[in-house]
């Protein structure tokens, strides 16, 4: 999902709020969800957790068709990494996954060596940088 979302759907972005600490994540899941305002927190309607939101600014305008504001959602499942360290993403991650330390209002994020579950480069163990235990 996250190579889905342009930089024009994500262009009102004025603030990205998070429910969790961010380092003690390896990813987290992105999607585009239709909220019904620009700032508030969404209702959280799948199966684990939200761990984050963006917030718009004044000049992001609703749907014509809904009225609905289409919004930045951060979160993940019970059997994603944090919670299943040895699972199913244990040495990858989901499509829709980004490296939550790349993201900021209006950019997309990508994903890392950390966020695919590869242990830390050499670069990064120099650096005093490691994947969380979770």
């Amino acid at each position: 999902m996250s190579s889905l979302i342009t930089e024009d759907e994500i262009s009102h972005e004025t603030e990205i709020v998070w429910l969790e600490d961010i380092e003690k994540l390896d990813y987290v899941r992105q999607s585009l969800d239709r909220l019904p305002n620009r700032k508030s927190r969404p209702a959280y309607h799948r199966d684990g957790r939200m761990v984050g939101y963006a917030l718009l600014g004044p000049t992001a305008k609703p749907s014509r068709a809904s009225g609905t504001f289409r919004r930045r959602v951060f979160w993940l499942l019970p059997h994603d990494r944090d919670s299943e360290p040895d699972g199913l993403y244990a040495k990858s991650a989901p499509a829709e996954a980004i490296d939550p330390r790349t993201l900021e209002p209006r950019v997309k994020g990508y994903k890392t060596e950390r966020s695919e579950g590869a242990p830390p480069s050499t670069a990064m163990q120099e650096l005093g940088i490691t994947r969380s235990a979770s």
